[in-house]
């Protein structure tokens, strides 16, 4: 059935894409993080351990609800690592880095996604899609809010 919500296919298909970009940022920070939850040593390790598995745990929610929002838009959501590989900006890590190594890959993680998720405004804004936008302004505050939790925790 055809979809009439208001917002021309082509509008919801470059929209749906900007998502697709987001999902695949958030998983790849999502992964990062829950690796990072395991794999955590030292003088924080309760700490830092509590606070990623809070933070993998929100993720997990996020990337579960920017999918529906494109499924909703008419859109497949990508789905699988190879995909997210192309689409995502947010580098993998391999590694077994130090924990405060770690805790400033997840502060570059956070800032990426909030950059990937506010480059669709614009899109939004003139394709009255204010679903999505207020999907980016929930997770743009979320990402802000961790990154800046993060951040503090470099502090000397």
């Amino acid at each position: 059935m055809k979809i009439d919500i208001g917002i021309t296919e082509k509008n919801r298909t470059e929209i749906a894409e900007g998502l697709g970009r987001l999902l695949a940022d958030s998983y790849a920070l999502y992964l990062k993080t829950h690796n990072f939850h395991w794999n955590v040593t030292g003088p924080m390790f309760q700490t830092l351990h509590t606070m990623f598995e809070m933070q993998y745990t929100e993720l997990a929610t996020a990337v579960d609800e920017i999918a529906e929002r494109i499924r909703s838009l008419g859109a497949f959501a990508p789905g699988s690592f190879s995909a997210y590989k192309k689409l995502s900006s947010i580098k993998e890590e391999t590694g077994v880095p130090a924990a405060r190594d770690m805790i400033k890959q997840l502060v570059e993680g956070h800032e990426t996604v909030i950059k990937t998720a506010r480059a669709l405004y614009p899109l939004c804004a003139s394709s009255d899609d204010d679903a999505t936008a207020d999907l980016l302004t929930q997770r743009i505050q979320t990402h802000e809010k961790t990154a800046w939790m993060l951040r503090s925790l470099l502090e000397s």
